[in-house]
């Protein structure tokens, strides 16, 4: 199978990605848009997820949406699964894609191809009971440092993963890795939306009102009746977690919004670390508006 066309369009929330994916693609014609978002692979988390909507969806067709019951644990393994067959229908349309980034792990996992290890419920279950983050990352230290130079010492539900192979496979998380660091020549174009970071903060408190108003606390109440609920990866999304909090009781609606606020800002600071990494990436700075000053490097990818 060869796609003709590739490019990826990346950047940290609320850089406008999807605005600029679909000013493209509509410019251009016989493109599809890969979303590479490990939240809006769930059904019905839209408001939160920003998901791409129904309009645009009529308008260009989309992939990687609307893959998984948001109780349903969804794994990188699974999402490589899925866009292969997506893949598959669009070197058959003779269609350029284009991929829209917002999770480092799924650009990778796309442009690179990634080695999956397999997966042990069982192990992961025991780890999911402890309650003790600090000590799952420094279990994981003392197996593999280097898987623990690759993530967050607060990021719960990849350092259980990470653990769940060590202890599962025998063998270091960080071995399966070889494509998240090794930055391969590759004839994907990939362009990134770079702003000012205090503008881009502000962006994503405009972002976070917008979502609020448009039903958000309504979108997680119905999620969270549904009969099996959310999965604890599904939990973790911004903005639901903040949300259920405020369901239970443990904050205000107030109080919320701005977590919501502050963690977002704080995962668009990762984003852009894991980004940065990358010396294939052609960036784009940003001042105004990135439909206007990003769509034609992307149309020049394509072209």
């Amino acid at each position: 199978m060869t796609i003709t066309t590739s490019v990826v369009v990346l950047g940290p929330t609320a850089s406008g990605k999807s605005d600029v994916a679909m000013a493209a693609a509509t410019q251009r014609g016989e493109v599809h848009i890969i979303a590479a978002d490990a939240m809006q692979v769930y059904t019905r988390m839209d408001i939160g997820t920003a998901k791409p909507t129904r309009t645009d969806r009529d308008q260009v067709i989309h992939h990687g949406l609307d893959l998984a019951e948001p109780s349903e644990r969804y794994t990188v393994a699974r999402y490589m699964d899925d866009i292969a067959l997506a893949r598959e229908t669009i070197d058959s349309q003779n269609a350029a894609e284009l991929i829209v980034g917002g999770t480092g792990l799924y650009v990778t996992a796309i442009v690179d191809g990634l080695q999956m290890p397999g997966e042990w419920p069982e192990i992961r279950a025991t780890l999911e009971a402890r309650d003790d983050t600090e000590a799952l990352f420094a279990e994981l230290f003392a197996l593999d440092p280097e898987a623990t130079t690759k993530m967050e010492p607060n990021n719960r539900r990849r350092i259980i993963r990470a653990l769940e192979v060590c202890l599962g496979s025998g063998e270091k998380f960080s071995s399966f890795g070889e494509g998240i660091g090794t930055f391969a020549p590759t004839e994907t174009r990939l362009i990134g939306i770079r702003w000012d970071r205090d503008v881009l903060r502000e962006r994503i408190a405009r972002r976070v009102d917008i979502m609020m108003s448009a039903g958000l606390v309504d979108e997680v109440k119905s999620l969270c009746a549904e009969p099996e609920g959310m999965s604890p990866t599904a939990r973790q999304a911004l903005g639901y977690k903040e949300v259920i909090e405020f369901m239970e009781g443990r904050c205000s609606l107030n109080e919320a919004v701005a977590a919501t606020v502050l963690r977002t800002q704080q995962f668009a600071v990762r984003q852009e670390r894991w980004y940065r990494r990358d010396p294939r990436i052609e960036w784009v700075d940003v001042h105004k508006d990135p439909v206007a000053e990003v769509t034609p490097h992307v149309l020049g990818a394509l072209a």
